[in-house]
């Protein structure tokens, strides 16, 4: 089993930045997958950025120039840079690992962005 577990959100007002991180425990081996997705309120989960064993990243159109994904395999764990924040970020962010075809989520962590 995969445990996941993130920090760093918080309340940012608009034009702020936050870092989140996230780091995988247990059966990490074999993790190819790492990134985040986003819930907002009476929203679906949607992908905020991922990043691959080998450093590729996607991520989604509304966070391109302004969120960085990033992640240190050695100690299994993955980043997220948030820069520019926007009162529409906020969210539950949730940390994803997926591992062959299992996929883990991490338990979320609040971002609030003031206006």
């Amino acid at each position: 089993q995969v445990q996941l577990v993130e920090s760093g959100g918080g309340l940012v007002q608009a034009g702020g930045s936050l870092r989140l991180s996230c780091t995988a425990s247990g059966s990490t081996d074999g993790i190819n997958v790492m990134g985040w997705y986003r819930q907002a309120p009476g929203k679906q989960r949607e992908l905020v950025a991922i990043v691959t064993t080998g450093g590729s990243t996607n991520s989604a159109d509304s966070v391109k120039g302004r969120f960085t994904v990033s992640r240190d395999n050695a100690k299994n764990t993955v980043y997220l840079q948030m820069d520019s924040l926007k009162p529409e970020d906020t969210a539950v962010y949730y940390c994803y690992a997926r591992k062959s075809l299992t996929i883990r989520w991490g338990q979320g962590t609040q971002v609030t962005v003031s206006s």
